[in-house]
């Protein structure tokens, strides 16, 4: 007879043995940190500011203190306190004005008045993302909360009303404002960056601002690439249609190159602040939109410029230069045809090549 195997003996006794309801406890833990791992830094500063304003608000408007699960009466009055709606006297909310005084003296909000459409609707759905994670009834995604949302974004559209967009930095956008930049470290470094965030893709600012040395190979004297490690389509795990290296090409490396060497980085982060000629720390997000911003006021240039310009400028180029929206894709990493025909601004409305199908 063949000798039985022994089983292996346990690790720990029997009595530390992990208990049922510890281990729910540690996989709600292992949740948690999961979440926060694979969040962007920016979705989660903007999760945890929107329901920060829920809090003021609920204690504001009711005197106690936000808890899960949110009442369906809640949510409405949250709605009707902060959507316009036309009326007798014109436009109105209900949200009183004494309470609207208390949440900008809170830091709660920017300004006094009703909030943008979109800041509403994405409250309400961090709100039905925390009622999911918690798994509490949601009255998020009751019919008369989807319905009066539905309804606001018609109204809107019926007024007249879009979407604000940062105002596209094509190609003669650019140029003027690197024309702005000079040889000392801050214009070396800005010319750098608005070529590299263009050239590169139309990146966003807090990809720039990610921007590290360990993800950048240099293949000949004008030419790098740049492995794109922190891209929205990395971080939501799509990685089967993500072309992740992008080329710098030309002058873009050329620029690339000449702040590096004057900056003296070999490692870390590319893109850094200055103070007084001395190199610091690399650049926040914001940071970035601020260069951006600056550049077109000493460029003369009049719009709304930000950070998200040099995307939208990408692909608005692109469309002028008849580039194949496959190859735009590839450089953006959209997913998404109807997000890229997003960007194709009124600007560039003159260059499509169906109003000439009369011509």
């Amino acid at each position: 007879m063949k000798e039985k195997k022994s089983l292996p003996a346990l690790a720990s006794p029997a009595s530390q043995l992990l208990l049922p309801e510890q281990l729910a406890e540690q996989a709600a833990n292992a949740v948690r940190e999961l979440l926060a791992e694979a969040a962007a830094a920016n979705t989660t500063r903007s999760y945890a500011s929107a329901l920060r304003y829920w809090a003021g608000w609920h204690r504001a408007r009711f005197g106690i203190e936000l808890a899960l699960p949110v009442s369906e009466a809640t949510v409405i009055q949250f709605l009707v306190d902060h959507i316009q709606r036309r009326s007798k006297a014109g436009l109105a909310c209900e949200l009183p004005p004494e309470i609207d005084a208390a949440l900008v003296a809170a830091g709660l909000k920017a300004k006094i008045g009703p909030l943008k459409l979109s800041s509403v609707a994405h409250r309400v759905a961090v709100l039905s993302t925390a009622h999911k994670l918690k798994r509490r009834p949601n009255p998020c995604e009751l019919p008369t909360v989807r319905t009066l949302l539905s309804r606001a974004r018609r109204a809107s559209v019926k007024r007249g009303e879009r979407p604000t967009k940062k105002t596209a930095i094509t190609r003669p956008e650019l140029e003027a404002m690197l024309a702005t930049c000079d040889d000392s470290l801050e214009g070396l470094r800005d010319t750098a960056l608005l070529c590299f965030g263009f050239a590169s893709g139309g990146r966003r600012r807090s990809e720039i601002a990610a921007a590290d040395m360990r993800d950048l190979r240099r293949t000949s004297e004008e030419t790098y690439i740049y492995r794109l490690e922190h891209s929205k389509t990395q971080q939501a795990g799509v990685t089967a249609n993500s072309t992740p290296d992008k080329p710098i090409i030309g002058r873009s490396a050329w620029a690339l190159t000449e702040w590096l060497e004057a900056a003296d980085i070999i490692e870390g982060a590319m893109f850094r602040r200055i103070w007084k000629n001395r190199v610091g720390p690399a650049l926040s997000p914001a940071s970035v939109g601020q260069i951006v911003q600056r550049r077109a006021r000493l460029a003369g240039l009049e719009g709304n410029f930000g950070g998200h310009s040099l995307r939208s400028g990408f692909v608005t180029e692109a469309g002028k230069q008849g580039v194949p929206l496959p190859a735009v894709m590839a450089m953006t990493e959209h997913r998404s045809v109807a997000s890229v025909v997003g960007y194709f601004q009124a600007g560039a409305a003159e260059e499509n090549p169906a109003a000439r199908l009369l011509k």
